[in-house]
């Protein structure tokens, strides 16, 4: 899975087509990732010692990681992601850092 914790994300198919918003929780078994403020659900809950009044919650749910783009940091555009081998100055180990299909960018 191409997609991170914390990437910009596009969302391109869905009740939430058009969306924008952070990544904040990545399932990778599942295929799927949770965006701050996308597929929004309610959840009637009870009163509880951690919510002492109940009613209910709104929530975002997970959204299946085919149905999302990350966006381009140079743009704002959506791009798929590729990876690209660097040699560290300092270390001089090698290492793969995602790329910006579409300008080169790193993520």
């Amino acid at each position: 899975m191409k997609i991170r914790k914390n990437d910009n994300i596009i969302v391109i198919a869905g009740n939430s087509k058009g969306s924008t918003g952070k990544v904040l929780k990545v399932f990778p078994k599942l295929n799927r990732v949770i965006i701050e403020g996308v597929n929004i659900r309610k959840r009637h809950t009870k009163p509880s010692q951690d919510n002492p009044n109940g009613g209910i919650i709104e929530k975002e749910a997970p959204i299946d990681a085919s149905n999302v783009m990350i966006l381009d940091p140079k743009s704002n555009e959506p791009t798929r992601v590729g990876s690209k081998i660097i040699i560290d100055d300092k270390t001089g180990k090698k290492k793969i850092v995602r790329v910006s299909v579409s300008s080169g960018e790193m993520l």
